[in-house]
């Protein structure tokens, strides 16, 4: 947005000359832009000559860093003579340190604790998501480079990079938050930035149930597949919640299992004392060092686990994760993307037939039916908000064919403005799982699955 359109002088009245007010805001405006632009330019000179090219190059501790920036600041105020007010020199401290320390103009979005996602799609055009709505903000990067140097610290300090042989890049923030940039040739319109926000305080069941993702009869349920180690999948699409269920299920394993945790982006956040977790890494700038999700599951199987948690099976990996569900690793979980809980088995059966082992597809279906117990599908709503729709149970026909049979299901409200969508109901149908949790020494009412 130019000048003139931030105080309102772009009218329908294009041939009017602007008034002597307008004249004087337009150059008192100018005026402000010009002298905080030489202020960030003064703490830049005073950095640089405090420690030179090794302001960014990485290898200062935090601590040292930090220190010298409010020193070079502090030295800037004491010679500076501009005419800045005492809240523009506050907010010009603050996006100086963002600058240097944090991420730039998106560092306030990080700590605003409403922010759920940022999404940067230029330099210039930052987008939030707030209570599953997005808005764009006033929030801008400087210019193209500006924002490639808050990328590039970001991936710098786990150990990535991100430049034109390598274009793609997934990482997270120091407190867990997961990051996907992009940069050209693949990014045509310049990079963009997607941050996944990670809360501190992790979303628990009493969470889930304030917030009607789902109903207190259906997380007693599944609390109880949980204990009785029955292997679950979560499915769902982008953003609908998958990890965060993944999350609250997992609290529910006992305190006296072996747990073994693998994550493309470590984000599980599992309050147990025994607990083991791996994170997939990617090819070094040689080509050399790749370890892939697959190579994680399949080492797990050594490690003696009594729970297997993936965060995300996408390729090959899921086979092995079925096998493992098949040899005795039950109690298993993990998600996977997809709509429904048909869409679910059908993308397990690709991803099966990804693994190269060149089985045929009955094979496969066979090894889903055998090792899936139950299927929770996840959704976002078109208000944003993010629920349970399904919970389906695994049945195997009268051929041996899997079949799913929904104990909850979502249903939507007829009247409209109702406060809630809709909500999930109870189908009728008795979990045919009953005689394993006993047998696991869980004791669950049936009536939880009827109406």
């Amino acid at each position: 947005m130019s000048l003139s359109d931030r105080l309102g002088l772009n009218d329908s009245n294009q041939g009017a000359y602007p008034s002597t007010s307008s004249l004087r805001a337009i150059s008192d405006a100018t005026q402000n832009e010009i002298n905080h632009a030489k202020f960030r330019q003064l703490v830049s000179d005073e950095l640089k000559a405090l420690v030179g090219q090794k302001l960014y190059s990485g290898t200062i501790e935090p601590t040292e860093l930090e220190e010298t920036v409010y020193r070079a600041i502090s030295n800037v105020l004491e010679i500076s003579d501009d005419a800045l007010s005492t809240f523009d020199r506050a907010s010009l401290v603050q996006e100086i340190v963002d600058d240097i320390l944090g991420n730039g103009p998106i560092e306030q979005l990080v700590r605003d604790p409403e922010v759920t996602e940022i999404m940067v799609a230029r330099f210039d055009q930052i987008y939030v998501e707030r209570r599953g709505k997005l808005t764009i903000t006033g929030l801008t990067f400087e210019n193209e480079d500006h924002l490639r140097r808050a990328i590039d610290r970001i991936v710098g300090k786990v150990g990535r990079r991100i430049d034109e042989s390598s274009p793609l890049v997934d990482a997270r923030l120091s407190d867990g938050s997961r990051v996907n940039a992009a940069v050209p040739p693949v990014a045509l319109d310049g990079a963009n930035l997607t941050i996944r926000k990670f809360f501190k305080e992790p979303f628990t069941s009493r969470d889930m149930l304030a917030t009607k993702t789902l109903p207190e009869k259906a997380l007693e349920l599944l609390e109880a597949c949980v204990r009785g180690r029955l292997n679950i999948v979560i499915s769902g699409g982008t953003g609908s919640g998958k990890t965060t269920t993944l999350n609250v299920l997992s609290g529910f394993i006992p305190d006296d299992e072996r747990i073994v945790t693998i994550e493309d982006s470590a984000e599980l956040q599992l309050s147990k004392p025994h607990v083991i977790r791996l994170e997939s890494r990617p090819a070094n700038i040689e080509g050399n060092g790749l370890v892939t999700i697959r190579d994680l599951v399949r080492n797990s199987l050594r490690m003696r686990p009594d729970r297997i948690v993936v965060g995300e099976v996408r390729d090959g990996a899921a086979m092995d994760m079925l096998q493992a569900m098949n040899t005795g690793h039950d109690g298993s979980l993990t998600t996977v993307h997809a709509n429904s809980p048909v869409d679910a088995v059908s993308r397990l059966e690709t991803m099966g037939l990804m693994a190269g082992m060149e089985l045929p597809v009955t094979v496969i279906r066979d090894q889903i039916s055998r090792a899936i117990d139950v299927i929770v599908q996840q959704a976002r709503l078109r208000d944003g908000s993010r629920k349970i729709v399904a919970i389906s149970q695994t049945v195997r026909g009268k051929h041996g064919e899997l079949e799913l049979e929904d104990l909850y299901r979502f249903e939507y409200h007829e009247k409209a403005g109702a406060e809630d969508l809709g909500e999930l109901k109870a189908t009728g149908i008795k979990p045919h799982f009953l005689g394993r949790l006993a047998d696991s020494g869980v004791i669950f009412s049936p009536e939880a699955g009827a109406k």
